[in-house]
C-alpha cells in the first residue's frame, strides 16, 4: 500500500482503515488510523514594514499546489495559505496510504488563499546584526552533477534569480521541539538532515531541543530565545489537535523564510517543519517503516532547502504517490544545485 508524504510541504479525508481507501488528495498515503495524508505547498511570504533596503520575497504562487489536489473537490491548505505536497510509497499496501504535506509554515497571514505576489519590508528591529556566522567560502562542497533535470525550485512571483538557497558560507542551525515524537524520532531527524546535507553540501548544526512552537509568520529573528542571529530551523513534533492541517491526510509540513538586500540575492535564512507525530507512528509500525518515515522528514527538508514537487514519480520529491523512500537522481541534482547559492555575508 501506498503512503505518501506532504510539506514541506496536504490535508483530505479521513477513513476507515477497514475499508478501502482510494483517492487521496494530493498524496496519496494513509496512516494505520485510516488517515489519507496529503500535501499542501502554497507559498506566502511578506512582512511589515521596514527601512528601505530589506525585504522578504513575493508571496509563492497557487501553482505549488500538485495537480491532485487541484482536482479534489475537498481541498485545503496549512495555516498561511501555503503550499501542498504528496507522496507514498508502495511498501504499505492497499490497507494504508500515507499523504505528507510540504508547505511554507511561515507565511504571516492566517487563511486558505494564496497571497498576492507583492514585496514585504523587514523593519531592522526584525533582523540580527550581518554576517553572523558567515565563513569567507562555503562550509561544504556539493556532489557532482547526476545529470537529471527531474527537479523544480520552488518560485516567487516577481523574484528575479533561478532559485532561492541557504547561505553556504554559514550552518543551517536547527532545533527540535520533541514533545509527542515516536521512538527513535530524534535519530530519524539526524539521518534525514544527514541525507540532505550530503546531497547538498550545506552543513547543519543541531542546537538541541526547543520549546517553540511551530506558527504560521513565525519570526525570523527571536533574540529572546535563540540570541542576535537569525532563528534556527524548527522541526516539531506535533499532532491535529495541535494544528489542523495535520488532521485528515496530511502527515508533515516544511517550508522555509527567504530575505535579501534590495536589489540584491535573496536567500533562506530559516525554516520549520512538522510532522504528525500518531501517523508517523503508525508508519512505523509496518515492515520498512523506518525508511518510510524517514523518507517523509527529508521530503519535508527538501521543501526547506528549496525543492518543489515534481511529475516524475520515480522521485523523493513527486507530488504523488509511489514507493520511492530514497533520494533519486532528480532530488540530488536538484540539493546539489541548491547547495551552490551566493554566499550573503550581508545578511
Amino acid at each position: 500500500m501506498p503512503y505518501s508524504r506532504g510539506d514541506g510541504p496536504h490535508p483530505p479525508p479521513t477513513e476507515n482503515v477497514s475499508r478501502r481507501i482510494t483517492g487521496t488528495s494530493e498524496t496519496l498515503r494513509s496512516s494505520v488510523s485510516g488517515r489519507i495524508p496529503q500535501w499542501a505547498l502554497d507559498e506566502a511570504l511578506g512582512q511589515g514594514p521596514a527601512p528601505a533596503g530589506w525585504r522578504t520575497p513575493p508571496a509563492a504562487p497557487a501553482s505549488t499546489v500538485s495537480p491532485h489536489a487541484l482536482r479534489r473537490a475537498r481541498r485545503r491548505r496549512n495555516r498561511g495559505g501555503l503550499h501542498r505536497n504528496r507522496r507514498y510509497p508502495l511498501w504499505l499496501t492497499t490497507a494504508v496510504s500515507i499523504t505528507v504535506v510540504g508547505a511554507l509554515l511561515l507565511a504571516p497571514t492566517m487563511g486558505s488563499r494564496v497571497l498576492n505576489a507583492l514585496p514585504g519590508l523587514l523593519a531592522a528591529a526584525e533582523m540580527p546584526p550581518s554576517g553572523v556566522g558567515a565563513a569567507d567560502a562555503p562550509l561544504g562542497t556539493p556532489p557532482a552533477a547526476t545529470g537529471s533535470d527531474q527537479y523544480r525550485f520552488l518560485e516567487f512571483d516577481g523574484l528575479d534569480q533561478p532559485f532561492v538557497a541557504y547561505d553556504p558560507c554559514r550552518p543551517i542551525h536547527y532545533v527540535v521541539r520533541a514533545d509527542g515524537a515516536p521512538a527513535g524520532g530524534a535519530e530519524m531527524i539526524e539521518e534525514a538532515v544527514r541525507i540532505v546535507s550530503a546531497a547538498s553540501g550545506l552543513q547543519f548544526i543541531n542546537d538541541g531541543e526547543t520549546a517553540e512552537a511551530p506558527q504560521a509568520g513565525r519570526p525570523k529573528y527571536q533574540p529572546d530565545r535563540y540570541g542576535e542571529r537569525w532563528a534556527p530551523v524548527l522541526i516539531a513534533w506535533s499532532t491535529p489537535e495541535d494544528n489542523p492541517d495535520l488532521g485528515g491526510d496530511t502527515i508533515g509540513l516544511g517550508g522555509s523564510s527567504p530575505v535579501g538586500l534590495e536589489g540584491e540575492t535573496m536567500v533562506y535564512v530559516t525554516g520549520q517543519v512538522e510532522l504528525d507525530g500518531p501517523q508517523m507512528r503508525d508508519v512505523l509500525q509496518y515492515p520498512g517503516g523506518w525508511e518510510g518515515a524517514r523518507s517523509v522528514v527529508v521530503h519535508e527538508l527538501g521543501h526547506v532547502l528549496g525543492l518543489d514537487h515534481v511529475d516524475d514519480p520515480g522521485q523523493l520529491m513527486y507530488a504523488g504517490g509511489n514507493s520511492q523512500t530514497q533520494l533519486a537522481d532528480g532530488d540530488r541534482a536538484g540539493l546539489a544545485l541548491l547547495g551552490q547559492g551566493e554566499c550573503v555575508p550581508e545578511l
